[in-house]
């Protein structure tokens, strides 16, 4: 989309103009009403198979989508420059998965990141291994050295920046590069960033895979994911779309439209107070480290600095000491974070997480346990109250 200038609209005009066309909405319409839509009649047969010769033209049956569902596609697309398409799913582990399966067959190997997601592991772990399809984990910092492990049955390298749990940010163009030299795809779970902090098919990304359940729909209310994918790949990842049967209702693509046009201030707020309480937390003794990319001492950081134009609201930290009980006692006794999976909404969470476990490529090594925390649209100063009578209950634990 561009202005009467012809110059690119920025980010934040994008996310209230895109995917609002008048043949969707209706003149004087604000938001694409509700399309909701299983059986589409046509007045002849003659009508019935026209339609049918060309299914994504216009309505043909509610499994290909509405114009709800169509325009928070749009919108989607349309914050990240270069893309074709973009798909929904019900789910971030649907549309990793359908990624997978589209891009990979019998025989063929697969470059997954040591730091993904800990489903996206259990995909590659076990149904891509049924299907013969062979996972090397490798190091997320590993950059532009990938290169020498690309194969010659190696079809897509998956990358996860900041990594999940650990949040190590990678060299995206170094090794979208070295696979490009050897006509491999690569994808990416850009959930942290959304195209709005990192667009990463601009650093030479095909396909960008987002959990929507997190930024996009930003209220904790609603499962979904997208893939949006470069010219050339966006055909292959429809039809395994539609053979697979996946489809979001109308009435979730329109709560997700509806958080995608508060997303930029949302960011901003989950960045400054993630921020706040993150730079507080690494000055505080029972802490050992703060793993946030916009922060020093993060591995990767100066390529955050590089990439990326803000940060979200997740990171995690390493404890000085102490134990799971000494841990358990910090989160339950907060009274402002909720204990849960998930994270984007606007409340906010601590998790407790072990990561060594689930590396195989590299190894985690920790000063004591760890927690993940999504902050959210709190006050700052109230969080870190919060956090200082855990942190005491940690300390007393700890002894």
């Amino acid at each position: 989309m561009r202005d009467d200038d012809g110059k690119r609209l920025k980010p934040g005009t994008r996310l209230v103009t895109a995917g609002r066309h008048e043949s969707v909405a209706g003149r004087g319409i604000v938001n694409p009403p509700v399309w909701r839509a299983s059986t589409i009649l046509y007045d002849s047969v003659a009508e019935l198979r026209a339609a049918g010769r060309k299914p994504d033209d216009g309505l043909f049956y509610g499994r290909r989508g509405t114009p709800t569902q169509w325009s928070l596609a749009d919108a989607l697309t349309g914050l990240e420059p270069g893309a074709e398409g973009t798909l929904l799913f019900p789910s971030g582990v649907a549309a990793i998965s359908a990624v997978l399966l589209s891009l990979l067959s019998p025989g063929d190997e697969l470059l997954m990141v040591d730091s993904a997601y800990e489903p996206t592991r259990a995909i590659c772990d076990g149904m891509l291994r049924r299907f013969g399809v062979t996972t090397r984990y490798y190091d997320p910092m590993i950059g532009g050295d990938i290169a020498a492990m690309i194969g010659e049955k190696t079809r897509l390298i998956f990358l996860e920046s900041p990594g999940s749990l650990t949040f190590e940010v990678q060299d995206v163009p170094a090794i979208c590069a070295a696979a490009k030299a050897r006509g491999v795809t690569t994808a990416i779970d850009n959930t942290w960033a959304t195209p709005l902090l990192f667009p990463a098919l601009s650093h030479g990304v095909d396909i960008s895979i987002l959990a929507c359940t997190k930024y996009i729909v930003g209220h904790s209310d609603v499962m979904m994911g997208s893939v949006t994918a470069t010219p050339g790949h966006y055909a292959a990842l429809r039809r395994t779309a539609m053979e697979l049967g996946q489809c979001v209702s109308p009435d979730d693509a329109y709560l997700a439209a509806r958080g995608l046009r508060t997303l930029g201030l949302r960011l901003r707020q989950h960045e400054e107070g993630g921020l706040a309480v993150a730079r507080w937390l690494a000055e505080q003794p029972q802490v050992a480290r703060v793993l946030h990319p916009a922060l020093p001492g993060c591995p990767g950081h100066d390529l955050w600095k590089r990439d990326f134009s803000g940060a979200s609201g997740l990171f995690g930290i390493v404890l000085n000491g102490g134990d799971d009980a000494a841990r358990t006692a910090l989160i339950d006794g907060l009274d402002l974070f909720g204990i849960g999976f998930s994270w984007g909404g606007y409340e906010s969470l601590a998790l407790p997480v072990d990561p060594a476990g689930l590396r195989t490529a590299t190894t985690w090594a920790a000063e004591g346990p760890a927690i993940r925390f999504h902050i959210g649209i709190e006050d700052p100063d109230d969080l870190i109250a919060d956090l200082s009578r855990g942190l005491a209950r940690f300390e007393s634990a700890r002894r």
